[in-house]
């Protein structure tokens, strides 16, 4: 019953997010959106202009906060860690230091470039998964940790010799975030790794169930533990590599949503990640809807909304720290 009310709770967040913002619309902007999509004269250009824009904007906030906060319910049972989230394994840090280098280089391959960098790296995370046989995720954490300064350090260094400010200033907006994209043709090509990321992790919920609960239980109870912790690491990539790639490393999506949820739906996994997909995606829907509305009249544009996330996340996860709700990885 639950998981259906955050269902509907996400549809109305999608339905109701388009028409939120700095410029507010009537229901009418529908019809004129309709024309204009069909080839004929809206009766309102201005509003059916205004919604060609939000419609991709909050499909890819759904898309990529359900994606985020999968990712992180996933990797916090996997690793046992309250802490995980989608980039604990360096996979955001190996797109944002791919996409500053194609931006600082003045290439036209933004995402392409922390696209493949994410998936390089992840592939890497993969291999030594496999050679690991599963059997600790500690070496994993502590090479996402060092992948993520190393990263961080390399950015800050290409930061330093950029050469043009207006690829800087770029650079450091997406890095906060954002979804301000141009219709759906950016990203729409990144959604077919995004959906085979959540099918995977919704395929392995069950073994998550067990590894949650230790290698060891794990392979007492028949899982295969070495591919197991390398299929949900290769789609937690997946998942953050799509996200990143486009909307930047958002904020604190991926650690609160599933400890949010897990109260409300118990500790299966294939019922958790179903409830983080549903109340991410319309928690950065509803996010980003806020941006616009604090942009109506402020002159400097709009905030990130990775920066509103973290404002919003930050005082919720410590809430739910002190309410008892968060502080368990995970479990069966």
């Amino acid at each position: 019953m639950r998981l259906y009310l955050l269902l509907f709770a996400s549809l109305v967040a999608l339905a109701v997010a388009p028409w939120l913002g700095s410029t507010p619309l009537g229901v009418s902007a529908w019809s004129s959106w309709w024309a204009r999509a069909t080839g004929q004269p809206p009766a309102d250009p201005t509003a059916a202009a205004i919604l060609s824009l939000r419609l991709p904007r909050v499909a890819l906030g759904w898309v990529a906060g359900g994606g985020l906060a999968m990712a992180g319910a996933a990797l916090q049972g996997l690793f046992r860690n309250p802490l995980a989230t989608p980039y604990t394994t360096g996979v955001a840090a190996a797109a944002a230091l791919g996409t500053a280098a194609t931006l600082l280089l003045g290439l036209p391959i933004p995402p392409a470039g922390g696209l493949l960098l994410a998936l390089g790296e992840s592939a890497l995370l993969a291999v030594a998964a496999a050679r690991t046989g599963g059997r600790s995720t500690n070496p994993l954490l502590l090479a996402g940790v060092t992948l993520n300064l190393l990263a961080g350090a390399v950015i800050l260094f290409f930061r330093a010799l950029a050469p043009e400010p207006m690829a800087l200033a770029h650079l450091d907006r997406w890095l906060m975030g954002g979804l301000e994209v141009v219709g759906f043709g950016e990203w729409l090509g990144l959604l077919p790794l995004w959906g085979v990321g959540v099918a995977l992790l919704l395929l392995l919920a069950p073994a998550l169930d067990q590894l949650a609960l230790g290698p060891e239980v794990a392979a007492s109870r028949g899982v295969a533990v070495a591919g197991s912790t390398t299929g949900v690491l290769a789609a937690a990539a997946a998942i953050t590599a799509a996200v990143v790639a486009v909307a930047g490393p958002i904020a604190f999506v991926g650690l609160v949503v599933p400890h949010a949820v897990r109260p409300l739906v118990g500790g299966s996994h294939r019922r958790l990640l179903v409830a983080s997909l549903l109340a991410g995606g319309g928690f950065l829907v509803l996010c980003d809807a806020g941006v616009r509305l604090l942009a109506r009249g402020r002159l400097g544009g709009e905030l990130p909304v990775g920066a509103v996330t973290a404002l919003i996340g930050a005082p919720l996860f410590l809430l739910l720290l002190a309410r008892g709700g968060a502080g368990r990885g995970g479990g069966g």
